[in-house]
């Protein structure tokens, strides 16, 4: 008999990213992003306290943003069951909303407790990250043109007509010129590479594949929605300085591996909800209206492969009236 479906926690979870989202979003363009962070934080604490989850955070921020943070080994949800690891950013692109610039994300994943890579201190990875139709054939650590090579093949297309997503940072210039070198096409993002990873999945984003040093939070996010989008991440681990080399070394964590999708959560069922706060490639933003407030999301389960975009309309009134936070 085949197994009855079960629980789907993403459809839950999009709750927490949407009121994030529309937190986050009262204040784009305002030029505060603590303000933008402490509003998602705020409005993602209370609905996660209603989920049906143990869960602990194991990616939270904070380590690298010094945010008001959902910390690193909160523990979230009202205390029943899953046990699960939660991965967490209320805001993926905080400036980018501060600044009303495009691309900004509300953002949660979990997965079975104790399969999600933590990384510590080590807040940096170089990552690459593909979709399906280029998943199996990328080598992080082989040049720049042989993988934006593999892409071309993959998709049956000049190296001309690939795009490559790269986090707009000095750290990245490398990249950059070998990406100019081949001969490629290049989309800078100023924040949110979860957003630049899942673009890669999606058909109609424009974008093939992405390349550069970000967040090591944000790899472990990304592997949980390519996990459900059959895409692939590959990362390693990218200290600053001898103190973050000193303390791979006490913690047993190899700078050389190559960690993949499988090692950065280590599941066939993992959940992701996102919500867009500001419109990039991905994701609409959030768009207020005399009494109602507009937001799309996506919705993401590994074990069924199930992908959902979502719109929803919600009621400005009503949601103050359930809120004790700023909406």
């Amino acid at each position: 008999m085949a197994e009855a479906p079960d629980r789907n926690l993403a459809l839950e979870l999009v709750r927490v990213t949407e009121v994030a989202a529309i937190a986050a979003a009262r204040h784009q363009g305002r030029g505060d992003k603590e303000s933008v962070d402490q509003a998602a934080v705020d409005a993602m604490r209370q609905v996660l306290s209603t989920i049906d989850m143990d869960g602990v955070v194991v990616i939270g921020e904070g380590e690298k943003d010094e945010a008001p943070m959902l910390y690193n080994g909160e523990i979230v949800g009202n205390g029943d069951p899953p046990l699960v690891d939660v991965a967490v950013d209320p805001v993926d692109g905080t400036r980018l909303t501060a600044r009303g610039m495009p691309g900004a994300l509300a953002v949660i994943a979990l997965a079975p407790r104790g399969t999600m890579y933590a990384p510590g201190k080590l807040v940096y990875m170089d990552k690459i990250a593909v979709g399906p139709a280029t998943a199996g054939m990328i080598d992080i650590e082989a040049p720049v043109v042989h993988n934006l090579q593999q892409v071309a093949k993959a998709k049956d297309k000049p190296i001309s007509d690939v795009t490559a997503i790269i986090l707009d940072r000095p750290r990245n210039e490398p990249y950059v010129q070998a990406v100019r070198e081949a001969g490629a096409r290049i989309a800078l993002i100023g924040d949110g590479d979860i957003s630049g990873s899942i673009a890669t999945a999606k058909a109609d984003s424009g974008v093939d594949i992405l390349f550069g040093i970000g967040g090591s939070p944000e790899a472990v996010t990304s592997a949980c929605a390519l996990a459900a989008l059959n895409g692939e991440i590959q990362a390693k681990l990218w200290p600053r300085d001898d103190s973050e080399r000193v303390f791979a070394a006490e913690e047993g964590l190899d700078l050389e591996q190559v960690l993949t999708t499988r090692d950065l959560v280590d599941s066939d069922n993992t959940f992701f909800a996102a919500t867009g706060v500001t419109t990039g490639e991905l994701l609409e933003g959030v768009r207020f209206g005399s009494h109602n407030v507009h937001t799309h999301s996506l919705v993401l389960r590994s074990k069924t492969g199930t992908v959902r975009f979502i719109n929803a309309i919600h009621s400005v009134d009503q949601l103050r009236d359930l809120s004790a936070f700023e909406i």
